[in-house]
């Protein structure tokens, strides 16, 4: 490792954390690229005010009685009685300027409260990668990334975000690894950097997973791929997503 240089850990689930190397003095990157992550970043484009991650579906309706807006998916499908999903592209099309949402997906909103102990707390998404890569340059500190993945095991593109946002931080100087899994995403992502949404596409089994829920979840998933479509990072202060 390079001197000086901040250490990476990865997480390829959650459930991988509490066994993390680095324990005390750390920040965290929570990654679901399809779609909670994703979308965060796509409901402050909107002008959302804040999004609060939680864990179960009753936490709803205590925050739809404080005036947030409920948002919600269970297995990629959005919830009865839900104002929102979690669909990126969805978000965009709606005015959010003042809004607040109440959040809470199968895999996504896990991932963040899981990584909440952390010093600084941010999402990561391809739509957030640049904004983000920055952020992490501007004070090298130990990072552990996590990714959502699949109820508890690793996804294809949860890693190859992770990947991509190594490739970025080690490539700067600032930032180094021995961590074997930040070595596997990083030869996922030099596989597949040339068409990383293709690459998910023929080999993520999230993406027919969502695929068979119609045009609405094809469209997150490519656009899910686009780098720096939502240039901000938001980071979770009390429990709170903010910008």
């Amino acid at each position: 490792m390079a001197m000086n240089a901040s250490p990476i850990e990865l997480c390829l689930s959650p459930a991988l954390y509490p066994f993390r190397t680095l324990k005390q003095g750390h920040n965290a990157v929570a990654v679901d690229v399809l779609r909670a992550t994703t979308a965060v970043c796509a409901a402050f484009m909107a002008g959302a005010e804040e999004v609060v991650p939680l864990l179960s579906l009753d936490e709803l309706e205590p925050y739809r009685q404080q005036g947030y807006l409920r948002a919600a998916e269970r297995g990629g499908k959005k919830i009865d009685n839900a104002e929102c999903g979690n669909s990126p592209t969805e978000y965009l099309t709606m005015d959010l300027h003042g809004q607040r949402l109440a959040y809470s997906t199968t895999n996504g909103t896990v991932c963040i409260l899981k990584a909440a102990d952390a010093d600084h707390t941010w999402v990561g998404s391809f739509a957030n990668i640049g904004a983000l890569t920055q952020k992490l340059l501007s004070a090298p500190h130990p990072l552990v990334i996590v990714c959502s993945g699949w109820k508890n095991s690793c996804s294809v593109e949860d890693t190859l975000f992770a990947g991509a946002l190594c490739q970025r931080l080690i490539d700067s100087g600032c930032y180094a690894s021995t961590d074997d899994a930040v070595q596997m995403a990083l030869d996922l992502w030099q596989s597949a950097c040339h068409d990383p949404y293709q690459y998910a596409l023929h080999k993520a089994s999230h993406v027919q997973r969502l695929l068979a829920f119609g045009p609405q979840a094809a469209a997150d998933i490519e656009f899910a791929f686009r780098p720096d479509t939502c240039p901000l990072v938001p980071e979770l202060h009390d429990g709170r997503l903010t910008l």
